[in-house]
């Protein structure tokens, strides 16, 4: 069953954390208060009635180990714990392709994954000979989105585009070249998943960019952006901030800890 109104569900699903980060590490130019500032990894779900949208599909936990990260519990776990059965998800929108937001596309056989031209150009062209920029690719996660290209499981935009009444992605660049946001229509009005167009809330509230960049000028504008396309601060979620899992009320007991629901006021 479509969605009918255009107004959304929308949920933070934390399903690994970084307990090692510190502040010096999240800012350009470092932090004069350098001490613990953990970074968390989220997929998220859009729903409303019987349709479910998946937001990036996160990482496994073979790549945690690998990549040093404490691993959670498996995304599509802890859907199906909220009643949406992963291999029915028709609809995945991948805000840009680095690896803690694009791996485990097998866990969704039936999705057509949404992916920015500028952003499939990037990760597939001169920009990877650089190590820096490389670095937080997965050479296998980049080729099985090519792979599902030639299966023809891939949506390219360019740009502004509409998903379903309610849900609008924006290309913002900055963190790399194509990365996009979504925004989604609420009941408390529109809330814009900024993902790594900031990693933080202090990353937008003081203008300090995340120091993994490909177009610093595109990241700073990116801020002022994603303020235009919300209903305030307070529905402009980060992408990696603990303080989302602090902010927003669990949906149900059982989940606490693992997911948020944004889609009403932060406690307090």
């Amino acid at each position: 069953m479509a969605d009918t109104d255009g107004v959304w569900q929308v949920y933070a699903i934390r399903y690994a954390v970084n307990p090692g980060q510190r502040a010096a590490q999240n800012f350009i130019g470092g932090d004069p208060h350098d001490g613990p500032m953990p970074l968390d990894y989220f997929v998220w779900l859009i729903r409303s009635g019987e349709r479910a949208i998946l937001v990036d599909t996160g990482f496994d936990r073979a790549m945690a180990d690998r990549r040093g990260r404490t691993h959670l519990a498996c995304p599509a776990k802890t859907l199906a714990r909220m009643g949406v059965d992963p291999e029915g998800i028709e609809d995945v929108i991948l805000t840009h392709l680095h690896y803690d937001h694009a791996g485990n596309h097998h866990l969704f056989p039936q999705a057509r994954f949404h992916v920015q031209d500028r952003e499939m150009a990037y990760a597939t062209g001169r920009a990877m000979v650089h190590g820096a920029l490389r670095a937080p690719y997965e050479a296998d996660d980049v080729a099985a989105m090519v792979h599902r290209i030639f299966a023809e499981r891939v949506a390219f935009h360019d740009g502004s585009w509409e998903l379903a009444p309610g849900i609008v992605c924006h290309r913002i660049g900055g963190h790399t070249d194509g990365l996009q946001a979504v925004q989604v229509r609420t009941a408390r009005g529109r809330v814009v998943l900024a993902s790594d167009a900031s990693h933080f809330y202090a990353n937008m509230e003081t203008g300090r960019s995340f120091p993994l960049v490909y177009h610093l000028g595109d990241m700073l504008e990116g801020f002022h952006r994603l303020r235009e396309l919300a209903d305030g601060d307070d529905h402009v979620i980060p992408g990696h901030d603990p303080l989302v899992m602090a902010r927003y009320p669990v949906p149900s007991p059982e989940l606490a800890g693992m997911v948020a629901r944004l889609d009403v006021p932060p406690i307090g």
